[in-house]
């Protein structure tokens, strides 16, 4: 007695995918984009040697939403955006364990004449 096989199906080629995660069509105020600037020592240095400055920015925003927000608060040039999508880190606090909330970075690359004053 042989064993059982199965019927081959016949090639189909696979749906296209759906795209993943939230699709914004909100426009957001350059006030609503830069949340904060982030102040570090790394991005100090950053800012002064590479002319790179850190922001912490909304989650709904992309990276024309930043570089226009940028502009536009500033009056600089931006010729780069880089984000990065932080996740939150988990924290205690006595008995209790929590969360700190996700958030989103951009590091914005200004022109060679341009430059911002935080302080």
């Amino acid at each position: 007695m042989g064993r059982l096989r199965s019927r081959k199906k016949s090639w189909r080629p696979k749906p296209p995918k759906k795209q993943v995660g939230p699709k914004t069509t909100i426009s957001l105020e350059p006030h609503q984009v830069i949340v904060r600037p982030v102040i570090t020592e790394k991005n100090m240095v950053r800012s002064t040697s590479q002319n790179q400055y850190t922001f912490e920015v909304s989650t709904l925003a992309t990276k024309e939403d930043v570089r226009r927000a940028v502009e536009t608060l500033w009056e600089v040039k931006v010729v780069k955006v880089c984000t990065q999508n932080r996740k939150g880190k988990a924290r205690r606090h006595r008995f209790r364990s929590g969360r700190t909330s996700d958030w989103k970075k951009a590091i914005v690359t200004l022109g060679e004449e341009h430059r911002i004053d935080f302080f």
